[in-house]
């Protein structure tokens, strides 16, 4: 996995997925953790213990939680901080597959003042991690992120704090607002990598995030507000020492030349229509040309209508199209594009079968 990541061409493809999700970790395999998830499917394993991330104790951001009950079915919650300068609150729901905003932290621009004055420093837990590391050894590699409310990149948290639509609206609106924003957010993150990481057990690092794909913003948009404030923090953790790739679970087409701008070694999540993306199997041979000339690349599979609802044999015969496609020289580490929580053991074990096939 490694050598896919230098862009090298290792003996034989490496297949993976993004992240196990709980749901299907309690309901497809006997409960085990995410390692012994990998395991077990033959996969080669990409950690990403999430438990090692947290934000220190402040006595400036005073959270109360309070339980709404079930609401169609999920369960809501209220969140209130208690600032020196004022109250900020939101809402989540929780279903049995994930947790989502149903109100959002910022709605006036004095909440994104209040939240970047006193949102709390954010904590790694080295000690954690090293034991992740370790257990996982040869079997894939560890991966982490920035320190985030949600997400690791700065115009993805606005979005996530702010809501999609009424971040674009205010960055067409009052685009020094969010520039604002931004480069407040990019000193916290640069100042985590600095104070917390450096030193750490990880191979490679997250960034970016859904909010930034071609589906979500324009290439000018991506270029104004994602690019010259990730180019810094990927900038910082290349001076840690770590690999980074860059995540846009999205449209990818309209910004294949504007990704490897910031600076990241790897792109991902290369994602077919199905699953919301645009790269179909005729435009792989473009996305290598174009971006897999510059990056590695990470993703590609379907995650719901192969790996979830396809067959086994469909599942190896799209991992042997990656291949030959995406994979085509090296620098390309076979994955599921994104989340999914319904995909049988079987398929699991048939992209691990056909990526042992798969030699270069």
């Amino acid at each position: 996995m490694m050598t896919a990541l230098r862009r090298g061409k290792p003996d034989r493809l490496p297949v993976t997925i993004h992240q196990w999700q709980q749901y299907h970790l309690a309901t497809y395999m006997n409960g085990v953790d995410q390692l012994d998830a990998f395991r077990a499917a033959g996969l080669d394993a990409s950690v990403t213990p999430f438990e090692t991330l947290s934000t220190a104790e402040s006595p400036a951001w005073r959270t109360a939680i309070e339980d709404k009950g079930v609401r169609n079915g999920q369960r809501v919650r209220r969140y209130r901080v208690a600032t020196p300068d004022g109250e900020l609150t939101w809402e989540q729901a929780t279903n049995e597959y994930t947790t989502f905003n149903t109100e959002h932290v910022i709605k006036h621009r004095a909440d994104a003042e209040m939240f970047l004055k006193h949102m709390p420093a954010g904590k790694l837990d080295k000690k954690l991690l090293s034991k992740w590391y370790d257990r996982t050894g040869d079997s894939g590699i560890v991966r982490l992120q920035v320190a985030a409310f949600a997400q690791p990149g700065p115009w993805q948290e606005f979005c996530e704090l702010a809501g999609t639509q009424q971040a674009i609206v205010w960055a067409m609106e009052e685009p020094e607002f969010v520039h604002f924003f931004l480069e407040e957010m990019t000193r916290y993150k640069i100042n985590f990598v600095h104070h917390e990481m450096a030193g750490a057990k990880i191979d490679l690092v997250e960034h970016g995030g859904g909010a930034a794909s071609g589906n979500v913003i324009s290439p000018a948009m991506f270029d104004e507000f994602c690019a010259p404030y990730d180019r810094r923090i990927i900038g910082a953790l290349h001076e840690a020492g770590f690999l980074v790739v860059y995540h846009t679970c999205g449209g990818m087409m309209a910004i294949l030349e504007n990704i490897p701008a910031n600076g990241c070694d790897a792109s991902e999540t290369c994602s077919p229509p199905g699953v919301g993306g645009d790269i179909t199997t005729e435009k792989r041979p473009i996305v290598k040309k174009t971006l897999g000339s510059k990056v590695a690349l990470i993703g590609g599979l379907d995650q719901s209508g192969i790996l979830e609802q396809g067959t086994a044999a469909m599942v190896e015969q799209e991992v042997e199209s990656l291949f030959t496609t995406l994979g085509k020289g090296g620098g390309y580490i076979c994955s599921a594009s994104d989340h999914f929580f319904q995909a049988p053991l079987e398929n699991l074990k048939a992209m691990a079968r056909a990526g042992s096939r798969c030699a270069y």
